[in-house]
Order: C-alpha cells, then sequence, then structure tokens
C-alpha cells in the first residue's frame, strides 16, 4: 500500500501573528482529539487518491478502516473497482498493535512484519491524533468545500527526515471532526484521504485486528520479521 504531514518567521509582527494562528490551530485539535478519545473503536468509509501533476498520475480507490487508538490495532480494506453491489477487498492492512499484515487479494499472499515505531509511516489507528506529537501546526482560516465550511490546519513534521513534509487537515467546523487529510510527500506526490462516513462505537470482534491464514485457502505466506 502506498504510504502514507512550512512553517516560517519573517519578523515579529509575523511571529506574533502566526502564533494566535497555532492557538487556534490547538484549540481546533484538542476538540476533535477529544471528541475522539471517547470512542473505543471507530469505523469510516473513505477515498484515498493519488496526484502527480508531473507525471499526469490521478488514481482515486475507496476503502475502509476500524481503528481502536487506545489499543493502537486498527484494519484498512482498499477496495478494486467495483464491478457489483458488494465492493470487493484488493488490500488488507491489519495490525494488532505489535504485528502487521499486508494482504494482496490478486496474489494470494500475505507479508508479515512488526509494527513500525520509528514513527516514519502515518498510522491509521492515530490518525485523528497524529498532531499530539512530533508535529507544528497552523490554522489557515476556514474554507468552504460542497458549501459546507470546516477548518484548514497544516501540520508540519519536527523529523525533517520523514517521507513527508506536510499535512493538510479540513475539519467539519460543526460536527468536530476530521473530513480530509491532503498528505504532501517529497517526491511530488499527493494524497488525499477524504471520510465518507464515520461511525463511533460500532460492534467490532475481536479478530478484525488479526489475520488467519487458514481462511485464506492457498495464502502464501512471507515473514518479514527480523
Amino acid at each position: 500500500m502506498k504510504k502514507l504531514f512550512i512553517f516560517s518567521v519573517l519578523s515579529l509582527l509575523t511571529t506574533y501573528i502566526f502564533a494566535q494562528k497555532d492557538a487556534a490551530a490547538k484549540d481546533i485539535l484538542n476538540k476533535v482529539s477529544a471528541k475522539y478519545r471517547t470512542y473505543d473503536v471507530v469505523k469510516t468509509d473513505f477515498d484515498f487518491t493519488l496526484e502527480n501533476k508531473q507525471a499526469g498520475i490521478t488514481e482515486t480507490q475507496s476503502g475502509t478502516l476500524i481503528a481502536k487508538s487506545k489499543a493502537n490495532k486498527f484494519r484498512v480494506t482498499i477496495y478494486g473497482p467495483q464491478s457489483s453491489a458488494k465492493p470487493d477487498a484488493a488490500q488488507e492492512i491489519i495490525s494488532d498493535g505489535k504485528t502487521q499484515w499486508t494482504f494482496l487479494k490478486k496474489d494470494n499472499e500475505v507479508q508479515i512484519n512488526n509494527v513500525d515505531i520509528s514513527g516514519e509511516g502515518l498510522n491509521p489507528a492515530q490518525i485523528f491524533t497524529i498532531y499530539e506529537h512530533g508535529y507544528k501546526y497552523i490554522y489557515n482560516g476556514d474554507t468552504k468545500v460542497g458549501g459546507k465550511t470546516y477548518q484548514e490546519i497544516d501540520l508540519t513534521p519536527d523529523d525533517i527526515n520523514k517521507s513527508f513534509f506536510k499535512v493538510r487537515l479540513l475539519i467539519d467546523k460543526v460536527k468536530k471532526q476530521i473530513y480530509s487529510a491532503l498528505i504532501f510527500d517529497k517526491n511530488g506526490n499527493h494524497y488525499t484521504y477524504t471520510l465518507k462516513s464515520f461511525i463511533p462505537n460500532p460492534p467490532v470482534a475481536e479478530n478484525t485486528f488479526s489475520f488467519d491464514p487458514k481462511a485464506h485457502k492457498g495464502v502464501e505466506v512471507v515473514d518479514l520479521r527480523q
């Protein structure tokens, strides 16, 4: 799966203005994470778009995320082109907080890794609280999309070695929920995740966050753990 966030000071005046915006951003983000933390599990359907204007690439897929952030568990399902009323899973990324499985349906292969704790990538289980550690943030003001008002906030990572240099969040001003996340990586790719639904505390079995090879006949298991 394509993996999956500038802030400059020009004068004392702009420093003061940015500080004010930073305080506003923090207040908005705190409300988002406070609401999110009241839930044990969340489920959301989303659209994922990869765009690279220089290469003339625009690709869109749909998916579902089930996240249990307090336990650092998640399941991401990416669907293939829809040929029937029921979407067909093309790829799944599953984590129980310690082990991560990446299942490629077309190849009938599952790759097993230890969960990445380096902080290099974006953890889907932490998407609603990502700003809390290792990021600067600034509130850009309100913007309208489809007649609705969203609060726009840019995050920039403290670690300059990350593969991305900015994440732009649009937050639903009324619901206090993230509507979209636009990730700018250093290769010129733009990754946009747009949330189409948000279901708090859906009934979810614990085996949702693990992969059972026995349930996938003939699957090739590639263990990449060291």
